[in-house]
């Protein structure tokens, strides 16, 4: 810490502040791609702008490191409004524009070029975050999994994990898209069967905005349950080579990024963990390293034909650390550590995405292709007292793949107003499982062991038209979707998938809206449950899996104010169907996912019902004279059934939750802000004590086994947490230095977590036998309780090897001979 002082004094006394950035871009018709020129491009901080030469091209210049907004205009487009555009001296902020083409009707409601997205198939929960809304956001250290947690319907939750809980879901009902392609999962150390970890997987440098969806999800777009995420990438830098050299709480990262010929641009980044040298310096029981590395290439072929690639990839490693207890010698602390390296197996995982787009632009519409290919190695083991000298101690030797081939095309017209997007998509998965697990029902002990393949042919269709009527005041848009598969013949059948869905937005005034939507989504169950074999290789689940499905039902007002500001209030009511049930422990499948292993390796049928239904309301301040922030509440019911069909509190039923984010940007490069998080504490189930002590279960779990005839009848204490993040920019010539300090937990609030139940232990540590049952251990729980204060330290250096171009070097040489013609007159003015 003190070099990094000593290193930054010596910079800032001996490099001058005085530098300024670049915007610039490309302004092109949406539709057809074609080049608008002469289109009026206005900076309002600077209270001017350019004009778009006949190549669709602008630029301004000698702008002051900072964050500004601009507002395009142009006779028979939608006007269009961006903030929070970041100038830095280390490259030119590149912002490439798409304009909508509009039917010019008079005596229209009007429709203001707005800082929040709209758009017409979504009209209601949809919310964007911009790159710095991400970037800056305190307690989330840059990752975009933590960052949604600030958003309406999104749970907060008090452990290290990243689970995306949308409005009482599971975490296994969100779909994500990379510049379209789709990937199905954002995580390290994902959770096989859904789609929690705990740390984000995509790199921040690269996204430009995140575009998230709790209702109302495209047709092209659907096949979730609860939520669709859009991630849009940055373009690499046209011009010249920039770069990024990231070190934070968890990982040190670089990212490079810049031209690939005349046509191609790319970014690329690499990122390492040294979560396991911090977590060996913490005395914790368990060691996690991630790697990963993440490209986008765009080459633009000719002015009608665009190919992107992208790809996405990580290795994962979770070990245990059975030297941890060396020189303790606080019992709590022994007894804790050793349940946890009593339980958790190791394991070793690696996935990837890779995908290309190709998109070609007709006069009236363009085509788009996409080709990805995505695969998943989970691979777990967990020997006896973490013994692995011995075979017969072996409890679990799991290793399983996912791999999924995809092809999706789809064609968008503007036909006189009317936007139609018509599309198909085919997919090959092949799925593998070898599984050895010693486990235990009621009491008695099962050995599953089974190699399973499951090759499986996926089919979509889907279709959507959206139009404005009477005069723009109404904007309507219908979908429908199918999706069907070679599982088994009711899931073959696309009748019994279709998923309609009717969005409509009414503009009341310039200023409000009454926005509605009702809609039907399906979702294929994960993999595990489908490729599920007993050990004489049948398909234990064949004839018993459906398609989830989801009903949504979506009502709200939205007040878009004029000073950058918008207000929106929801309500949802969500009714499931055919929800996976385990046809073990009793229970809905829904109930799972947020911890680590893999959900759905069991007998399940599809058989549950479920529902949630709540109220949102969002206050969403975009930077403006340096403030910005959000407010959000939630109320949420969630409820499934139990075995005797009787509706209980959901594991995801959170009630309250409360975001509040709040910051301040200040001159000289200085940013400070704050996020206040509240949630209602969770339902959980408590322990089978009976069960749970029998020493042939204690011995092979290691864990508590759940009383599911008591499911989720208790219930955790209320959470809430305040995270304050400080940022300091310095800007110089061609890069830039950002120093933060983000504090989690500032006031150290104790989280208080499921208790853990373990054997009382003699003075060797051996568990102590009943006296009253000698098949039993006596058993006693322990306080689950977490949270201290978490400061991290970041640096950030961007940079770029920028040429100097003649017109520079010509006013660098202006400057000089400027500088020198200074110091001549007044050397002559002390003579006279």
């Amino acid at each position: 810490m003190k070099f990094l002082l000593v290193v930054t004094t010596i910079l800032l006394s001996t490099l001058g502040l005085s530098q300024t950035g670049v915007i610039k871009g490309t302004i092109t018709n949406k539709i057809n791609n074609e080049p608008l020129g002469f289109v009026n491009v206005y900076i309002p901080e600077i209270e001017g702008g350019a004009v778009s030469d006949i190549d669709g091209k602008f630029e301004v210049k000698n702008l002051e490191p900072g964050t500004y907004s601009i507002v395009v205009s142009f006779v028979g487009f939608q006007d269009f409004k961006q903030d929070e555009i970041v100038v830095t001296t280390a490259r030119p902020s590149v912002i490439n524009i798409q304009l909508s083409e509009v039917s010019t009707v008079t005596e229209v409601v009007e429709v203001k070029a707005s800082a929040f997205s709209e758009v017409v198939e979504s009209p209601t929960s949809m919310k964007t975050l911009s790159a710095g809304e991400i970037e800056r956001l305190p307690g989330a250290n840059r990752d975009v999994s933590r960052v949604i947690q600030s958003l309406p319907g999104v749970a907060s939750t008090p452990s290290f994990r990243n689970d995306i809980i949308i409005r009482g879901g599971a975490p296994s009902e969100n779909k994500f898209y990379l510049d379209g392609i789709e990937v199905p999962n954002i995580n390290h150390f994902a959770t096989q069967g859904s789609s929690g970890g705990p740390v984000g997987l995509l790199n921040v440098n690269f996204i430009r905005e995140v575009d998230f969806r709790s209702g109302s999800f495209p047709a092209n777009r659907a096949n979730g349950l609860s939520s669709v995420m859009e991630f849009k990438q940055k373009t690499g830098n046209p011009d010249y080579y920039t770069g990024s050299f990231q070190i934070g709480s968890s990982d040190i990262g670089l990212t490079f990024d810049g031209p690939l010929g005349k046509k191609a641009s790319m970014i690329l980044s690499v990122r390492r963990s040294y979560l396991d040298l911090l977590f060996q310096l913490l005395k914790l029981p368990f060691l996690p390293t991630y790697n990963d590395a993440q490209f986008k290439i765009q080459y633009d072929i000719n002015r009608k034909n665009r190919l992107t690639f992208i790809g996405l990839g990580a290795i994962d490693n979770f070990k245990l650390n059975t030297k941890v207890n060396d020189k303790v010698d606080d019992p709590e602390t022994l007894e804790r550590n050793n349940y946890i390296l009593g339980n958790l197996p190791s394991q070793q995982q690696w996935n990837y995405t890779i995908g290309m787009k190709y998109v070609h632009f007709f006069d009236n519409s363009y085509l788009t292709m996409v080709v990805s290919r995505n695969m998943l190695n989970n691979a777990s083991k967990k020997y006896a007292d973490n013994d692995d000298s011995d075979p017969n101690k072996l409890i679990l030797d799991y290793e399983s793949q996912e791999i999924e081939n995809k092809f999706r095309i789809e064609n968008d017209w503007n036909l006189k107003g009317w936007n139609i997007n018509i599309g198909g998509g085919y997919e090959f998965a092949k799925y593998t499982n070898r599984t050895q697990n010693l486990i235990t029902v009621d009491t008695t002990p099962v050995q599953i062991n089974y190699d399973a393949t499951l090759f499986l042919h996926k089919f979509s269709i889907f279709g959507q038209v959206s139009k404005d009527f009477f005069k723009k005041r109404l904007a309507l848009s219908l979908g429908v979707r199918s999706d069907f598969n070679t599982y088994n013949d009711n899931m073959l059948n696309p009748l019994n998938q279709i998923s309609p869905m009717l969005a409509l937005k009414w503009r009341i005034n310039e200023d409000w809206s009454m926005n509605a939507s009702v809609a039907r989504y399906s979702q294929l169950p994960a993999y595990t449950m489908m490729g599920y074999e007993d050990n004489a290789e049948n398909l234990v689940n064949k004839d018993a899996l459906k398609y989830i499905k989801s009903n949504h039902f979506v009502y709200g007002f939205e007040y878009q104010s004029k000073w950058n500001a918008r207000f929106t209030l929801e309500g949802f009511y969500k009714m499931y169907e055919d929800y996976p049930f385990s046809l073990v422990d009793s229970i809905s499948l829904a109930n799972l996912g947020a911890d680590f292993g893999v959900i759905g390796n069991e007998p399940v049928a599809s058989i549950n019902s479920g529902r949630s239904y709540g109220l949102e309301f969002m206050y969403q301040q975009k930077m403006l004279k340096g403030f910005y922030g959000i407010l959000s509440y939630t109320f949420v019911k969630s409820e499934f059934e139990d075995k005797n069909g009787n509706y209980v509190p959901s594991s995801w039923d959170s009630r309250h939750i409360i975001s509040l984010t709040f910051g301040k940007q200040f001159k000289k490069g200085w940013v400070i802000g704050f996020r206040w998080l509240f949630s209602d504490g969770l339902p959980y189930t408590p322990y089978d004590l009976a069960t749970s002590s029998t020493q042939v279960v204690w011995d092979i779990n290691r864990q508590g086994v759940p009383d599911y005839n008591q499911l989720n009848t208790q219930r955790l204490k209320p959470f809430h947490q305040l995270d304050i993040r400080v940022d300091k920019k310095w800007f110089f010539k061609n890069w830039g230095l950002n120093l933060y300090l983000d504090i989690q937990n500032v006031y150290a609030w104790k989280v208080e977590g499921r208790p853990f139940l373990t054997p009382e232990t003699d003075a060797n540590g051996m568990p102590i036998t009943d006296p009253m049952d000698p098949t039993k251990y006596q058993m006693r729980e322990i306080e689950n309780t977490s949270g201290t204060v978490i400061p991290t330290i970041g640096v950030i250096v961007d940079f770029s090897f920028k040429k100097k171009t003649a017109e520079e070097k010509a006013e660098i040489e202006k400057q000089k001979a400027e500088k020198k013609q200074k110091k001549l007159d007044k050397k002559n003015s002390k003579k006279k």
